[in-house]
């Protein structure tokens, strides 16, 4: 089965000479060596100030909120991975859909403004995709309005907006490294902050906010993430490099090959890209199934991505989404990642075009 995504794992040698280290301390968790290490390295390579590693990216959108202290109404998007949704509710706060651009798929910064009450106190726009948000706007309305903004760069490692990280905007942006992403540590994610208290704060949040053996200053939670993880996490970094670049081959013959009335996501022509995933957006629904349909007949298997919409959940209040509910209807994500061989992907492309010639 040629499945969406397939876990980059570097040589086992390589990532066994860490686990000896770890063994040789005895030292697998409280933010040991591997995690202050992988910590130094990812601020270096992604261009940002402090990095705040933690166990999922759930988390660590749960922490941004508590640090920021937000409360009652956030504005974002109904087009993301749940964990956008469900880590708002799960802190008591109400998300506040606003619908998405046809062409970027991102937050439309034209809708944000009017669903903004005196009970909104935060933005949380996605970079869907790893594509940028448009930024200069959401700054500006946000200064304009006193509104914090937490990015949901889940998709976005190593993404450069106008030469700079893209991680740098906001008062915080979070990443996931799940096993899926880019970049992993089988599971994990990571705050980025620029400002120091601020990173004071989240470094405490992920440990019960206890800043000594006799000294727990705040209320924290146990978000660590522990040193096998951050030893993946140093081996992948030695060849992330290498590959986004094979990365960029797959998507590139994807963009280049497929034939048809069929859509690719517009991406923001100030930022760079990382090739996290190959959405791509079919005429109707009823086409969409036909492809999924034959490329599951073929040993492939993609994934509706995302889908359902989240203004779909039955236990949100929101009013219709039409254009993210429209898009997650036609959307599909190909098979993406670095390893994915060249037969097999003229397999994936020629099955696709055969269906959408027949129509």
């Amino acid at each position: 089965m040629i499945n969406v995504t397939k876990t980059y794992l570097p040589p086992f040698d390589k990532y066994a000479d860490y686990i000896k280290k770890i063994f040789n301390t005895g030292i697998v968790t409280n933010n040991g060596e591997m995690v202050t290490r992988l910590e130094k390295r990812l601020q270096k390579y992604l261009g940002v100030k402090n990095i705040v590693l933690v166990q999922s990216g759930t988390l660590a959108l749960q922490i941004a909120y508590k640090i920021l202290n937000i409360k009652e109404e956030i504005i974002t998007t109904p087009f993301s991975f749940v964990a956008t949704t469900s880590s708002l509710l799960w802190e008591g706060l109400r998300p506040i859909f606003v619908d998405i651009d046809k062409d970027s798929f991102n937050i439309d910064i034209n809708l944000i403004e009017k669903n903004i009450t005196e009970r909104t106190s935060a933005i949380v726009p996605v970079h869907v995709f790893g594509n940028s948000c448009d930024i200069d706007s959401i700054y500006k309305l946000a200064k304009r309005k006193h509104l914090k903004v937490i990015y949901d760069a889940a998709h976005a490692f190593g993404i450069k907006y106008k030469d700079k990280s893209i991680l740098s905007y906001g008062d915080v942006s979070i990443l996931s490294f799940h096993a899926t992403k880019v970049f992993h540590t089988i599971e994990g994610g990571a705050l980025a902050i620029n400002d120091d208290k601020l990173y004071e704060r989240a470094v405490l949040a992920r440990n019960f906010g206890i800043k000594s053996e006799e000294i727990i200053k705040g209320i924290g939670i146990n978000a660590k993430m522990n040193e096998f993880e951050a030893a993946m996490g140093l081996c992948v970094l030695d060849d992330i490099d290498e590959i986004i670049k094979s990365r960029k081959r797959v998507y590139e013959n994807y963009v280049n090959y497929i034939k048809g009335n069929v859509k690719f996501q517009l991406h923001n022509r100030n930022s760079t890209l990382n090739y996290s995933y190959m959405p791509i957006v079919f005429e109707s629904e009823k086409l969409l199934k036909k492809v999924l349909k034959a490329l599951l007949n073929e040993g492939v298997k993609p994934r509706r991505y995302f889908y359902p919409c989240l203004a779909n959940l039955d236990y949100v209040e929101t009013s219709r989404m039409c254009i993210a509910e429209d898009i997650s209807k036609r959307i599909l994500c190909l098979p993406m990642y670095d390893s994915l061989k060249s037969a097999e992907q003229i397999k994936i492309i020629d099955t696709i075009n055969k269906v959408i010639k027949l129509g």
